[in-house]
């Protein structure tokens, strides 16, 4: 995996009372037809010759909440998770890129960290997740996502 500049956000559709704002995802200058949830693509990430996750924020100040998209440019979206509370902000930062898995911060003291499969995995629908994790309902998931405290500041 690793950070990439080659993929950019034009956006198709303001967002409404009840819906995100959709964009479009552009690969180096071309569209690829892939409409994403959000306005602002914080980061790019690619997993393999064809997939990439994208983290999307909305430009909402004061509740800003982080979409996660895996995208593989040949079949379109493959899974969408969304990051973050009613009436709470994160912040993205400090986004880390290793052979297998990506971490950031978002929200709270927290180093989020995924890890992408090849293939879907199984998901059981009742299994927990990191509070502020939601997913559209369904038994399979290719994004594994995982929160642990981030270590404490010295003075």
């Amino acid at each position: 995996m690793q950070q990439v500049n080659s993929i950019a956000l034009v956006k198709v559709r303001e967002a409404t009372d009840l819906s995100q704002a959709q964009s479009d995802v552009v690969l180096n200058g071309n569209s690829t037809g892939i409409i994403v949830p959000g306005e602002e693509l914080e980061a790019a990430v690619q997993v393999n010759d064809r997939s990439y996750i994208l983290f999307l924020t909305d430009n909402v100040v004061f509740e800003e909440s982080l979409t996660i998209a895996l995208i593989d440019v040949r079949n379109g979206v493959k899974e969408i998770v969304h990051l973050g509370h009613e009436y709470s902000t994160g912040s993205f930062e400090n986004l880390t890129v290793t052979g297998d898995s990506v971490s950031f911060n978002f929200i709270g003291d927290y180093i989020w960290t995924l890890q992408v499969s090849d293939s879907p995995r199984l998901r059981l629908p009742f299994a927990s997740a990191p509070g502020g994790v939601k997913r559209e309902p369904g038994l399979k998931k290719y994004i594994t996502i995982s929160a642990s405290p981030a270590p404490k500041k010295v003075r």
